[in-house]
């Protein structure tokens, strides 16, 4: 479970704050001390691509912790003014250096125990002339044959990539939402 008391200062006045129920309000929530200021905490949103050329899918192999060496599909955080198709199309040029299009939210993915949501877009890739960024050892295309499973970083990746095989396999895609506690 999330520790949900991670705010122990103002971030308005730098007072201290205690977690009390507000007035019209159903659950605990850092209150200011002093000005009173409200601290809400919600889930971070990671946004990223599936990219494709053909039978094949962009992976990235990460360069920075955590899952240092594990591969993963391109995704980061979201940054504030953007919508989720833009931070999906950042994150896959800084991550890959791959420019894609968006086919569509594919995925959606509930991270209770981490405080966040994955969404993953499908994406073709415009062409393989890509190179990984800072925080990506190397990019590279994988079949779903040679896709390394057994190294892939993250539970929300190995199941977008099984849902994707799997929808192309039946020649249509849905929008798939997995929560994981």
């Amino acid at each position: 479970m999330i520790d949900t008391r991670r705010i122990h200062h103002c971030r308005a006045c730098g007072s201290p704050v205690d977690y009390s129920v507000p007035a019209d309000d159903n659950r605990e929530r850092a209150v200011c001390t002093v000005c009173n200021t409200i601290h809400y905490e919600n889930p971070i949103n990671v946004v990223g691509t599936v990219p494709t050329w053909g039978e094949q899918v962009l992976l990235c192999r990460r360069a920075i912790e955590p899952r240092l060496g594990f591969w993963t599909l391109p995704a980061g955080f979201l940054e504030l003014g953007e919508t989720s198709a833009e931070g999906a199309l950042r994150e896959t040029d800084e991550e890959a250096g791959a420019r894609v299009e968006l086919q569509g939210l594919f995925s959606v993915m509930n991270v209770v125990a981490v405080g966040q949501i994955h969404l993953y877009y499908r994406a073709a890739l415009r062409d393989v002339d890509f190179a990984p960024g800072p925080e990506s050892l190397e990019a590279r295309l994988f079949t779903e044959a040679e896709i390394p499973w057994d190294e892939l970083a993250f539970r929300t990746v190995r199941t977008t990539l099984e849902r994707y095989f799997a929808d192309r396999r039946e020649g249509r895609f849905g929008l798939h939402c997995v929560d994981f506690r």
